[in-house]
């Protein structure tokens, strides 16, 4: 059985990675609207898993007792400049979110819920990954620069990454 501490702190979770899917989707819609099709495709892929995280949530809660709610979303923003800025917002995001589970883990200790605590270890791992990917991508952008064939073939690069990822969630 949840406490009401952590269902309250796992309901804002779950608003989190809503949010994150929200905010992964206007990134994709962008770019796909600036010709950047390899990057809308890994924004769409980057959505979905966070839908799938929200998802995941969601039923743990419900099947511990609790009660996931479904809450409004704060609308994400439409413009990101450039695809490096959004990119860069993409890591800060990602730390973000980061934080909000380490402070989810933090307080299944406080309640000794371990049952939850373990629950709560593959989306600390899974931060891990994330933050490592969007810091090896911002590294593939600082050596691109400003070079237009640099950025085509990123763009490639990443719709590679996108179905490698996929070829590998299939293979698990």
């Amino acid at each position: 059985m949840l406490s009401e501490k952590l269902d309250k702190a796992l309901n804002k979770q779950i608003q989190i990675e809503a949010e994150s899917s929200q905010v992964y989707l206007s990134m994709a819609s962008w770019a796909e609207t600036k010709g950047l099709e390899g990057i809308a495709t890994f924004m769409y892929a980057q959505s979905d898993e966070e839908r799938m995280h929200m998802l995941k949530l969601v039923k743990f809660v419900n099947e511990r007792g609790g009660h996931a709610k479904v809450s409004e979303l704060k609308a994400p923003k439409l413009e990101f400049g450039t695809f490096q800025k959004m990119f860069v917002e993409l890591l800060e995001h990602e730390i973000f979110v980061s934080k909000s589970i380490n402070d989810l883990v933090h307080i299944t200790l406080e309640e000794k819920d371990y049952a939850t605590h373990n629950f709560l270890q593959w989306y600390v791992a899974e931060q891990i990954e994330e933050e490592a990917l969007a810091r090896t991508i911002l590294d593939k952008i600082n050596l691109i620069g400003n070079d237009k064939g640099g950025l085509y073939l990123f763009d490639r690069d990443v719709q590679q990454i996108t179905a490698n990822s996929a070829a590998n969630d299939m293979l698990e």
